[in-house]
């Protein structure tokens, strides 16, 4: 599941791959963007901000795609099989002498001017893995509406850019709290920033991400043995999403 930590690897991959190299092949598979035509010019950076991914190109233009649940970016070298999915579900193929880049179900696809990066991404709060990190404004924003529950908290983008599903029930575990409190009921707000900064930095660089509790309902808590509960609980979009918890670690208010 795309958050932070993989889309910060993915950009890693992207950059090493693409950056400083001439485009050969450009193939944006998207109504709007299907006549555009990137080659010959150079790929000057793949960066990530938060769970979004920007290409940028030389001329001025940015490449931003975002992965959401099911998108992924590929890295092929020549005479090598694509191996992604099917063909139908290819949206982009950027391509130079040694490597293409393939982009499988990306839900997001659109080229900006990278003077204009700010209208894909300037809503997001700091995000936990970039240079714009800001333990601060990411506190600030969390406790904005003091009410809402911390889970739905966390996974606002506008908050603090990087978690997803998972950390989100990862850093609750973590800090001994339900997500379903309300945050500004939580002694500790702080304490939510600053493990969401250490659990993202610890996976950025792991090939597999290291969790706790994820998708573990039905099995013993890995700190005190009790069995691991799951419950959905909506994120900032509306949509129901899997939630876990450990009843005794996490004392919850009735659900």
């Amino acid at each position: 599941m795309p958050e932070g930590d993989t889309v910060y690897q993915a950009a890693r991959r992207l950059h090493t791959a693409l950056a400083g190299q001439v485009l050969t092949r450009s193939d944006l598979r998207v109504p709007r963007f299907a006549t555009a035509d990137l080659t010959g010019s150079s790929v000057l950076e793949v960066t990530p901000r938060g769970k979004h991914l920007l290409t940028r190109i030389e001329g001025g233009l940015t490449l931003h795609s975002h992965l959401r649940m099911d998108g992924s970016w590929r890295i092929f070298e020549p005479g090598q099989r694509w191996n992604g999915g099917p063909s139908h579900q290819i949206r982009a193929i950027l391509g130079n002498a040694s490597h293409t880049a393939v982009g499988y179900r990306l839900p997001v696809l659109e080229l900006v001017r990278t003077q204009d990066e700010s209208t894909v991404v300037g809503h997001l709060g700091p995000d936990l893995l970039g240079p714009d990190w800001d333990a601060e404004v990411a506190l600030r924003n969390l406790l904005r509406d003091p009410a809402r529950p911390i889970g739905e908290a966390l996974l606002d983008q506008r908050n603090l850019a990087g978690v997803g599903n998972v950390f989100k029930s990862e850093i609750c575990f973590a800090v001994r709290v339900v997500p379903w409190l309300a945050i500004g009921e939580f002694p500790a707000p702080e304490r939510l920033v600053a493990t969401a900064k250490r659990l993202l930095e610890a996976n950025r660089d792991r090939p597999i991400r290291q969790a706790y509790i994820y998708g573990r309902a039905g099995r013993p808590c890995p700190r005190c043995r009790t069995t691991i509960r799951t419950a959905a609980q909506r994120d900032p979009s509306g949509r129901e999403r899997p939630t876990y918890w450990c009843p005794k670690c996490q004392p919850a208010p009735a659900l």
